[in-house]
């Protein structure tokens, strides 16, 4: 075999002189006829050889243009062999590696997903021009820079968004995750993906609870299950606890007003977000808020809630544009929050004590203009009452079955009571009734009669 004359120039060294251009000559001239997995056999061996082997700078000049000449083979698995040898070398030949990263997806993902040697220009070039699966290897590279990360967020595929996610070494920038929601927010996988990524910011969390919500709302109104309008109070409803939840979790100031700095922008700062947080028990996102709202410091915002029945509190809601009609919620939610009752914690649910508290003062001071008000806190009592509904269920042990055993009668041990094979009347003349209790049944015994067999069948034989 052919193969079989150049081994020593892939392994042992080349010959010298015209051996050399012979050996060169008839592995060019083999190359055309040999099969593809043959070639691609070959093509690998070379490539280690010009890699590992000890060749002269003659030899490794001659090895070069070979594996330069075999990019234009005309099958991929040829160039997919040198893309897998040439992939982690820090010392492949780059004017290869950047032509197989220009190639057919299946063999420029190797190098693109691998080489050391392309740079952050050349990676963000072939993002531009490459296609999902080639998106996909650059952004999953081990080691990922800001600006390359930035524009696969901005051209890449959905494909490759999701892989710029998961990928841990990715030094993806906040601005370019709100853009891959803009962009592709309607995606659940997507979505997802962000969502697993450690120390995911405050704002772009609430980004994507949006656009689940609107994903959800355009799903169910498309199919007409819910009505526009519904599906609206549904959704702003939803993400005004998942806003609360994610609030929750902020254990400092500052990632809270980043929070309402946000959701101020994004028009989704509303008064019954802020009615609600009191209701759950978070007052740092409504002091966050009402500091945002009326551009004063957090600390006098604390000092004037704390003192919530004095007029400061009211001119700080006056000035932090909620209306005059909503200070008796407020003022009655503030309260509350102060007087929850033995083992209540505060958590990211509404308080069905604290809303029926609210609920409350607002009847006593309702002459019409708090109905509106009034049939948001029913709304709040129902997700209350539901929500400890949820949790007593929850709380319930599965082998809350079995558990339960010790309040069951226990069974009899003693056979039950049988009916007796007699008539009435002789039974209540001649024996006396047994007493019968659940701790000792009594059998009776069945009286047993002898039956005249020849006298029926004399009657039957006269009929």
């Amino acid at each position: 075999m052919i193969l079989k004359g150049i081994e020593p120039w892939l392994g042992l060294g080349f010959a010298a002189g015209a051996d050399r251009i012979m050996i060169v000559r008839r592995f060019l001239q083999w190359t055309r006829t040999a099969a593809a997995s043959e070639r691609a056999g070959a093509a690998g061996a070379l490539a280690r050889a010009y890699l590992y082997g000890d060749l002269a700078e003659d030899e490794r000049e001659e090895a070069l243009l070979v594996l330069t000449g075999l990019l234009d083979d005309a099958s991929p698995l040829v160039r997919q062999a040198l893309a897998e040898n040439f992939a982690t070398a820090p010392e492949a030949p780059r004017n290869i590696v950047l032509d197989l990263a220009d190639d057919q997806s299946d063999v420029s993902a190797i190098v693109l997903r691998h080489s050391p040697l392309l740079s952050d220009s050349e990676l963000i070039d072939c993002a531009a021009i490459g296609d999902a699966i080639a998106q996909s290897a650059i952004a999953l590279r081990p080691r990922l820079s800001a600006a390359v990360a930035a524009a696969i967020a901005e051209v890449g595929a959905c494909e490759a968004l999701i892989s710029l996610a998961v990928n841990p070494g990715a030094d993806l920038p906040e601005f370019s995750m709100r853009r891959m929601v803009e962009r592709f927010g309607f995606d659940g996988e997507m979505r997802e993906a962000l969502l697993s990524r450690p120390n995911l910011p405050v704002a772009l969390r609430a980004d994507l609870v949006a656009a689940t919500a609107d994903s959800l709302a355009a799903f169910v109104t498309g199919r007409n299950w819910m009505s526009l309008e519904r599906a609206n109070r549904v959704t702003r409803e939803a993400c005004e606890q998942a806003h609360v939840i994610i609030a929750a979790t902020e254990t400092t100031e500052t990632g809270a007003a980043r929070l309402v700095a946000h959701l101020r922008a994004a028009g989704q700062l509303t008064a019954s977000l802020l009615l609600r947080a009191l209701l759950s028990g978070n007052v740092g996102l409504f002091e966050a808020a009402l500091a945002e709202l009326a551009e004063l410091p957090l600390a006098r915002v604390k000092g004037l809630t704390r003192d919530w029945r004095s007029a400061g509190f009211a001119a700080l809601c006056r000035k932090a544009g909620l209306s005059d009609a909503l200070l008796p919620a407020f003022r009655a939610a503030v309260e509350a929050l102060a007087l929850v009752e033995t083992g209540e914690e505060s958590s990211a649910s509404l308080s069905r004590l604290r809303v029926e508290r609210v609920l409350t003062a607002c009847r006593a001071e309702n002459s019409g203009e708090l109905d509106r008000l009034l049939a948001v806190l029913r709304r709040f009592e129902v997700e209350a009452t539901r929500q400890a509904a949820r949790d007593f269920s929850a709380a319930v042990p599965e082998d809350g079955a079995e558990s339960m055993q010790p309040l069951l009668l226990p069974m009899p041990q003693e056979p039950p009571l049988l009916l007796a094979d007699c008539e009435a009347e002789e039974f209540c003349e001649t024996e006396e009734l047994p007493a019968v209790s659940n701790e000792n049944f009594r059998r009776i015994e069945p009286r047993f009669f002898s039956v005249d067999i020849e006298a029926i069948e004399r009657e039957l034989a006269a009929a």
